[in-house]
């Protein structure tokens, strides 16, 4: 849980295990100073599902992840639901409407519904405000509505296009 929506993590300019920045793509959870220091025009999205790893790239050009993530707001991406399923392959399940993504996409009716630092959401209704689906980075549902203990991966639930989900990953964030 050190990374979910809620924790601090994302909010401020403190490190988190430097030491794990160090072993390569293994379990050892890490934020280093490169986090609000470091200016890039990629981002290179991974997931570890079930020992196999799965990288996704975003053409964004920005001074730190901090200045994209920190303020909370909603900077939309265009990698489409397809990519963002790739990431956790052939089980990735989301609702087929609503598709928002990017940085800090959240459900309209506000704390208790799904969100997530970096990912996509999905609703079965055509609209962003009741999402019951989504893969990402940093997620959270803290409501009781939703799993909220799934900080990385996917949750899919009410219609979802490949069925009820509930699959953790191991995220890597790293950026060029």
């Amino acid at each position: 849980r050190s990374f979910h929506y809620d924790s601090p993590y994302w909010t401020n300019k403190a490190e988190f295990n430097r030491l794990g920045g160090k072993t390569g793509f293994d379990s050892r959870e890490t934020k280093l100073p490169t986090y609000w220091n470091a200016s890039f025009s990629k981002i290179c999205l991974g997931m570890k599902v079930d020992q196999q790893l799965r990288f996704v790239v975003i053409n964004k050009t920005a001074n730190s992840l901090y200045s994209l993530i920190a303020d909370g707001k909603y900077r939309a991406t265009s990698l489409g639901r397809d990519t963002w399923k790739s990431l956790i392959g052939s089980q990735a399940s989301l609702q087929p409407h609503c598709n928002k993504e990017g940085f800090n996409p959240e459900s309209g009716r506000g704390k208790a519904w799904p969100k997530a630092r970096i990912g996509i959401l999905g609703n079965q209704e055509n609209e962003c405000q009741s999402c019951d689906s989504r893969i990402g980075f940093g997620t959270g549902s803290p409501g009781g509505i939703h799993d909220d203990s799934n900080t990385c991966g996917n949750e899919a639930t009410h219609s979802a296009d490949n069925g009820n989900k509930h699959i953790k990953a191991m995220g890597y964030i790293l950026v060029q």
